[in-house]
């Protein structure tokens, strides 16, 4: 079976914060394979409470939902108070709720090795000022995103053609084909809309191939072809994240 790119696991949590059923089914959603989450600052309750805690007390009542992935110099509408962590970690949970606003930042710290891996995730809860009204003009409408990632996907297959992945490693004609055939269906999200879920899937594999590019220079000349190219890829990075972070964006009534 084809498996589809990797998630961020802001992304499936800021997902789950908007369709959840089953708590315990959405905890194990965003754990996936880490050791169980524990999440810290989360007002009212007890510090290293579980995931299940967050997602219980983020699902009651209205709220606005939604996964950020800066990087340094895109801070992609993260809120300034959070931005250095969020930077680090390349990515964070942000909501409003009638309480008030909190953005949610994980710790990831890998274990293990490379044939047993594992991840000890622990979120930090601050509170933010209100981030919502300012965030589509950021990150864009999902139908902005859309059409933006079919210019960003023609760019990326440029860029990897003139880098001639396929020849200068024996590994990137098959990474290539397998993310051409990938499935989403094995994703741990609720259900998603059309829109939403093409979107999702066209970013996530934009930047497995932005992550394949960025490898080595592969067959560049010369610097200035090599600071070309990753000047292209990451501008492509940068579409496919926004990308993500508005099909993550909610707003649940009451």
């Amino acid at each position: 079976m084809n498996t589809p790119p990797d998630l961020p696991r802001s992304v499936v949590l800021a997902l789950w914060l908007q369709g959840v059923g089953d708590i315990s089914d959405a905890a194990a959603a965003v754990q996936g394979d880490d050791e169980p989450h524990r999440v810290h600052g989360l007002p009212g309750v007890w510090d290293g409470t579980d995931l299940g805690t967050l997602l219980t007390t983020w699902t009651n009542g209205p709220r606005t939902v939604a996964a950020l992935l800066p990087e340094a110099g895109d801070p992609a509408g993260v809120p300034a108070a959070v931005n250095h962590d969020a930077t680090e970690s390349g990515e964070c949970v942000v909501i409003a709720t009638p309480d008030g606003s909190w953005a949610a930042v994980p710790a990831v710290t890998p274990f293990g090795s490379h044939l047993e891996p594992g991840h000890l995730v622990e979120w930090q809860v601050r509170p933010v000022p209100d981030w919502s009204t300012g965030l589509l003009g950021t990150i864009g409408s999902v139908s902005d995103a859309e059409r933006e990632l079919r210019t960003s996907l023609m760019t990326a297959t440029d860029a990897l053609d003139s880098l001639d992945v396929a020849r200068w490693r024996d590994d990137a004609a098959d990474a290539i084909e397998r993310l051409r055939a990938a499935s989403t269906a094995d994703w741990p999200v609720p259900h998603l809309d059309g829109r939403r879920a093409r979107v999702l899937q066209l970013a996530a594999r934009l930047r497995a191939i932005v992550a394949l590019g960025a490898v080595d220079d592969g067959g560049a000349v010369n610097l200035w072809q090599a600071d070309q190219r990753s000047t292209a890829l990451r501008e492509v990075d940068r579409t496919a994240r926004h990308a993500m972070s508005a099909a993550t964006y909610g707003e649940i009534p009451d």
